[in-house]
Parts: structure tokens; C-alpha cells; sequence
């Protein structure tokens, strides 16, 4: 199969429906620095790989079904990212380990040759993400793909939920090095900007990245954490979060106490899914498609 996402790929994609949409960037201005080639890639979130209880009796099968379901799609992505939360806390870091060569052996299933990772708070937050980088290596970097900076934030390791000054400073560094029309896709776990805090739903300063990225014309942040689909913007800067592959959270602030939608039977991984995000060539829109898992 052609890993490139061509036009008919990609017009496909971002195509007519309501679950599909152009996250456009900079009001549509072309940017000096847009993709030099179509090219598409999966985002998953929130595994929880390790899970036991009410709120998905089918957990051990879950992420095993979505492996399934990424490499059943119609054309192959040309990378897959997981932003966080690949298991499920523990205190005991013997059995982190355990779940994290779990996690690494499902998805080692996957046809898409590179895949990269973020922690989530469960997988980095009681260790500052000493298990996470032996199986998965530094909890933030950046990579270039056919024309597009992609920075890979670490907004979980610290366990008051912060990024820090030295990756801030490391943020600022990278950046600078790029035009100021250069497409940027940051990639984090929690949301960047103050979604519900009482719910843990924020990034202690986040409000500090916002404002390093908040020169560049054109950027866009994909993150986790919220368990289902929400977007926003901050000035230019568009926001989305992605449903997760374990079970969904309430919207925010909608009830007293932030606690998983109740498993429905008849409806099994309702809520549940993952995403395609495609770019095309000299294009700053990126096409958007949440994609549910099926029972």
C-alpha cells in the first residue's frame, strides 16, 4: 500500500462530515514553511493499560482492538504518536515496568514502522518518568516531517502537573530556530491551557509555552488527558484534545466530581476511539477526523 497520503487520500479525509474538519491555521494564510509533501499520521491517548474495573469491563481487549482498527485503515499512516497515559498508575514500580513491556509488546503489533510516545501522569508522575524512558526513551523531543516541526512536550513528569523552567528554556531554544511561518504541531498530555484545574485539567504553566508558540503563525496542539473530544483556541493556536481508548470522562465541570462515564453494554466502547490527522502539500489546514472504535 502507498504510505503517501495523496490528494484523493487526503480530500477524503477531509471530506464532507460531521466528525470531520480542517483545523485551520493562521486564518488560512499560506505559510513559507507548509508541508512539502501529503502525508497523514494516527494519534491514540489514554491506554490505561492495566486497568481493572466498572468503567471498561473489556480493558484487556481494548487497546488490542485498536491496534486492530489503525492497522485496518484504508492507507498506512506515516507515523502513529501516543500522547500519554500509555498504563495506569501504580505505586509499585515493579509492576510499572510490568505494564509498560505489556504496552510495548500489543502495539509492537502495529504495521506503521515509527511510532512515538509522551508519558501520561499515570505512566511518569510517581518517578519522574524513570520507567517510561527505559522502555520508551526522553520524555520530550522534537522531529521534522516533510516540512513540519513537531515538538513532543513533557507536561507530566513533574508531579505538580508543571513543565519546568529547564524544558521551557529548551522550548524557547528550539524555537528560535525557526521562521516565524513555520508549521508547528506540539504535541503534549495535558492541555496547555486552563480547561477545568479543579479537575486537574491544566498544565501548572502551561500559560508560559502558550506564550513561546504564540509568535508563530502557525501552530496547532494535539493532547490527551480530558478522555474525549474538546477544542479551543488560544488567540491563534488551535487546541484539540482526542478520546481516549479506555473509558470517557464527563465534560468539564458538568457534575461534582470528575468520575468515568458509566460503561454501557449495549453501547461497548462508546466514547472510545482515536485520530487522523492529515497534511497536505503548500497547505497550513490540517484535516481532522476523530474515528471511534467499534464493538
Amino acid at each position: 500500500m502507498n504510505r503517501d497520503f495523496d490528494r484523493r487520500q487526503f480530500l477524503k479525509l477531509a471530506g464532507l462530515g460531521g466528525a470531520v474538519f480542517a483545523s485551520g491555521l493562521a486564518g488560512g494564510v499560506r505559510a513559507a514553511t507548509a508541508p512539502a509533501a501529503d502525508f497523514f499520521f494516527v494519534q491514540l491517548t489514554d491506554t490505561h493499560w492495566g486497568y481493572k474495573g466498572p468503567a471498561n469491563p473489556e480493558a484487556a481487549n481494548t487497546l488490542k482492538r485498536a491496534v486492530a482498527a489503525v492497522n485496518a485503515l484504508e492507507a498506512t499512516p506515516d507515523f502513529i504518536v501516543f500522547t500519554g497515559d500509555l498504563t495506569h498508575t501504580t505505586d509499585d514500580g515493579k509492576e510499572r515496568r510490568k505494564r509498560l513491556a505489556e504496552f510495548r509488546d500489543i502495539i509492537g503489533s502495529l504495521k506503521v514502522k515509527t511510532v512515538r510516545f509522551i508519558p501520561g501522569e499515570h505512566d511518569a508522575s510517581l518517578d519522574r518518568g524513570e520507567a517510561f524512558q527505559e522502555f520508551f526513551g526522553a520524555t520530550h523531543h522534537t522531529f521534522d516531517h516533510k516540512g513540519v516541526h513537531f515538538v513532543a512536550l513533557d507536561n507530566v513528569s513533574d508531579p505538580t502537573g508543571a513543565i519546568g523552567e529547564a524544558q521551557l528554556k529548551w522550548l524557547a531554544a528550539d524555537l528560535a530556530q525557526l521562521d516565524r511561518n513555520q508549521e508547528i504541531v506540539v504535541l503534549a498530555h495535558r492541555p496547555l491551557f486552563d480547561l477545568y484545574p479543579q479537575w486537574d485539567w491544566a498544565t501548572k504553566d502551561g500559560a508560559a509555552a502558550v506564550k513561546l508558540l504564540e509568535p508563530y503563525a502557525n501552530v496547532t496542539v494535539f493532547y490527551g488527558h480530558i478522555h474525549q473530544e474538546h477544542h479551543h483556541m488560544t488567540g491563534r493556536i488551535a487546541h484539540h484534545a482526542a478520546t481516549s481508548l479506555i473509558f470517557p470522562q464527563p465534560a468539564p465541570g458538568s457534575q461534582p466530581k470528575r468520575t468515568p462515564v458509566p460503561w454501557d453494554a449495549a453501547a461497548p466502547f462508546k466514547g472510545l476511539g482515536f485520530r487522523q490527522v492529515g497534511a497536505k502539500a503548500g497547505s497550513t489546514a490540517l484535516a481532522v477526523k476523530e474515528v471511534a472504535l467499534k464493538a
